[in-house]
């Protein structure tokens, strides 16, 4: 019943199946035969989109056969269950015909009886005559012939039911025979051939795999060799601090593969002190001034007799006295006193202090209370806090004679951008034991543990989500990025380069374009892509990522920073330039 069906997907799939594995022999063969030098990345180049082209006609063979395999387990499903259904009937069966077995030798004496009963009435009938002369009883006669007659008729139903009870078990036993017979080998059949697509689509899936080793291997040799020309780096991240979200953490399962995300490397901005940095190099002893001389640089002088006597105004609280108004900040945990990190607590009063001084021009202008500026609340804070604040009354940063605005924020990610004001520049720095080469293993904010040193963004800083769980994109989400990517490089038109989803989660009245639409645009520029197959990035001595390499195609970091952050779905988005792509 099903094998004319599986014939016609053998005949079908094993034409796939040839054309995916003369594929395979034909690729290996060439990339087995290459010779690669350090001075080729054209030709690595050529041989990665190569590569890339096989893998795709691979996976474009492979997909009917997948579908194909689908369709056969549905039907192998089905096929199983109608076993199950004539396996319930041929028992059904099994007990008719053992308990019409038990029953025949009955129903056969009975036939005997009644064959002999059946003659012993036709000979009387044949004295009919005989009798109908000598009888002395006419009307008796006649009704005991009809007695007789219908013993005859009775017996012949009888004796014709027999024979068809019979012949209807012999009937049952010979169709149970066939129909086990039958089962027996469409189970066979069945077994045999989902095993073997199962055996060519592994076959075809484990090409695939190798073939994508390979196109890692070349995209990593082009890195490097990127990298020898430009003077960029790559490194892994190592172990990183685990993110305050777990959903935000590279280890997190998204439950699905491939699977892409965007990591930042710290949050919310990058210049003057590092407050997780403050900490780590607490905690590996430096003190308060070399804290400070780390982070605002040599050049930065720290007057430790200012004048205590000045009043800052804050918005909507009223005047307090500079050492008052600095015991009122919220702006580092006290508990970090407490856990090697008292020496960050007194560099962090300075730097508020000094902030709020420059700010407010030496108490002539005023201040916010939000993170705008820093937070300020009517209480003091008390505690570890308050000790570092009185432990550093007076100290000011100075330049040019004036207070220096000192900026500071929770994470960099490992490098300092260098800033400048009133004439002097904060130096930018790999933020580690060790410089560049200790980056990411040795940098100070994973010495304290910071959440935020590498994590991925997918909520807004009031908590939206757009209805994501976590910030892992599907291979076609990311590919999508990429060709928003490639038209935003290539200078081309960016107007529907918003969020897929940006109505329903953000509101206004922006007509993003749908996949297609925006891989049409980026076909325009040199080709968009329809899927992604390795990713990397490059880094610069300037604590940037400087390029992300996708599938051997090359992209300016920045540029790639703020098309994703431009079409990334949802509220999944990067914080900082420096930043890394995974995938799993």
């Amino acid at each position: 019943m099903t094998r004319p069906c599986y014939t016609s997907y053998m005949k079908k799939i094993s034409s796939i199946i040839f054309i995916i594995f003369l594929a395979v022999f034909t690729f290996s063969f060439f990339i087995f035969s290459l010779s690669v030098k350090a001075d080729e990345l054209d030709d690595i180049t050529k041989q990665i989109n190569e590569l890339q082209k096989s893998l795709q006609m691979s996976q474009a063979a492979t997909t009917p056969l997948i579908a194909t395999l689908d369709n056969l387990e549905a039907q192998i499903a089905s096929i199983r269950a109608n076993i199950a259904h004539l396996d319930e009937e041929l028992d059904i069966k099994r007990e008719e015909v053992a308990e019409g077995e038990k029953a025949f030798e009955l129903k056969r004496q009975v036939m005997e009886d009644r064959v002999r009963s059946m003659y012993k009435q036709a000979y009387m009938q044949e004295c009919f005559w005989c009798q109908i002369v000598t009888t002395d009883n006419f009307d008796a006669f006649i009704q005991n012939h009809g007695y007789h007659q219908s013993l005859i008729n009775e017996d012949k139903e009888t004796i014709s039911e027999i024979v068809l009870y019979i012949r209807d078990l012999e009937e049952k036993k010979e169709q149970l025979a066939n129909e086990s017979a039958r089962l027996a080998q469409v189970k066979i059949e069945v077994d045999k051939q989902a095993e073997f697509y199962r055996k060519e689509i592994k076959g075809a899936q484990d090409y695939q795999v190798q073939l994508g080793k390979e196109i890692a291997d070349l995209t990593q040799r082009q890195q490097d060799l990127i990298a020898a020309k430009t003077g960029l780096f790559s490194t892994s991240v190592g172990t990183v601090p685990q993110a305050d979200d777990p959903a935000s953490r590279p280890d997190y399962n998204p439950g699905f593969s491939p699977a892409f995300a965007a990591f930042s490397f710290g949050a919310p901005h990058f210049k003057g002190m590092s407050q997780y940095g403050a900490f780590g190099r607490a905690k590996e002893g430096q003190n308060a001034d070399d804290i400070l001389h780390a982070y605002y640089g040599g050049g930065i002088e720290i007057k430790k007799d200012y004048s205590a006597d000045i009043t800052i105004q804050v918005d909507g609280y009223g005047g307090y006295n500079i050492e008052e108004y600095t015991k009122r900040i919220y702006e580092m945990p006290g508990s970090w006193g407490d856990e090697g990190g008292m020496e960050a607590l007194k560099a962090q009063a300075v730097a508020a202090r000094s902030y709020a001084l420059a700010r407010t021009n030496n108490g002539s202008g005023s201040i916010c209370p939000t993170e705008s500026c820093q937070v300020f609340k009517p209480e003091p804070k008390g505690g570890k806090w308050e000790e570092a604040v009185n432990a550093t009354r007076g100290w000011v940063l100075m330049t040019n004679g004036q207070p220096f605005s000192a900026f500071y924020a929770s994470t960099s990610g490992g490098y300092q951008d260098s800033y400048s004001y009133n004439g002097y520049s904060t130096p930018g720095f790999w933020d580690t034991k060790s410089g560049r080469s200790g980056w990411t293993n040795e940098a100070y904010e994973k010495i304290a543990g910071s959440p935020w040193f590498y994590k991925g963004w997918y909520k807004t800083r009031s908590g939206v989500s757009c209805g994501r769980s976590h910030p892992w994109l599907s291979a076609q989400e990311f590919a999508d990025i990429v060709n928003a990517v490639i038209v935003y490089s290539a200078g081309g038109d960016t107007s529907g380069i918003f969020p897929e989803d940006v109505q329903s989660c953000f509101g206004g009245g922006d007509q993003p374009w749908g996949k297609e639409r925006l891989k049409q645009e980026a076909d325009k520029h040199g080709g968009g892509v329809s899927s992604v197959s390795s990713v990397s990035v490059l880094y610069s001595d300037g604590g940037t990522t400087a390029k992300v390499v996708v599938d051997g195609k090359e992209f300016d970091g920045q540029k790639f920073y703020k098309a994703f952050n431009l079409r990334a779905p949802g509220a999944i988005h990067l914080k900082s330039g420096l930043f890394n792509i995974e995938k799993k």
